[in-house]
């Protein structure tokens, strides 16, 4: 097997002092999360839990690496689990993958993960290795990183529903949490979606092959 792919692995920020429960309800919304990524091409991820604090997740679309960072950060902001994640994006091929977890996965999309999460300079959370992308791409996840710390609780909770390929109206997410799409539309303008949706676009724009 030989294809291009992504995979995202992430540990969290701070596990040590925020103790085992909160922990554990941080590895729930991301496990959750994960689930409603595969739904948006209807791929398993294969979400892999490891070293205690630690996960992992398979992307069969790469060009999906860039709304899944997004997603799962604004998963862990809008619950209480009151915890962050890291998060580095690899983009390149893929050589064996399990039918289950991804322990035994591997492939330079999966060194590439996994070497960037460990030589991430201290205080980012969100990086991308993909050798095969201009650095502009990698820019734009900079971008991300430093915008997604202002993200509210409530903006991050707009940003779940929003950020889902082909989300409905904002009329439709704003009545799934009980509040006007006045409102709904303040919280994503506050989360600076407006700025990430023509990102997004080139991102998943590229050709992967």
């Amino acid at each position: 097997m030989s294809s291009v792919a992504a995979v995202l692995t992430g540990d969290l920020v701070g596990s040590t002092r925020a103790g085992p429960t909160a922990v554990e309800a941080a590895m729930a919304a991301l496990g959750a999360g994960a689930q409603v990524v595969a739904g948006w091409t209807g791929a398993d991820t294969r979400f892999t839990r490891f070293r205690g604090d630690g996960w992992q997740i398979y992307l069969e679309d790469p060009g999906l690496a860039f709304r899944a960072c997004l997603y799962l950060t604004a998963c862990l902001r809008a619950g209480d689990a009151g915890l962050a994640t890291r998060i580095a994006a690899g983009i390149g091929a893929v050589a064996e993958l399990p039918t289950g977890r991804l322990d035994s996965a591997g492939g330079a999309a999966f060194e590439l993960s996994g070497h960037a999460l460990d030589m991430m300079p201290r205080g980012r959370r969100l990086v991308l290795a993909a050798p095969a992308l201009p650095g502009e791409a990698a820019g734009v996840f900079a971008l991300a990183d430093a915008l997604s710390r202002h993200w509210t609780a409530k903006q991050a909770e707009a940003l779940t529903l929003a950020l889902a390929p082909g989300a409905p109206s904002q009329s439709e997410m704003a009545a799934k949490l009980g509040i006007t799409q006045q409102a709904f539309a303040i919280r994503l303008n506050g989360a600076g979606l407006w700025g990430l949706d023509e990102s997004l676009r080139q991102f998943e724009a590229r050709s992967y092959a």
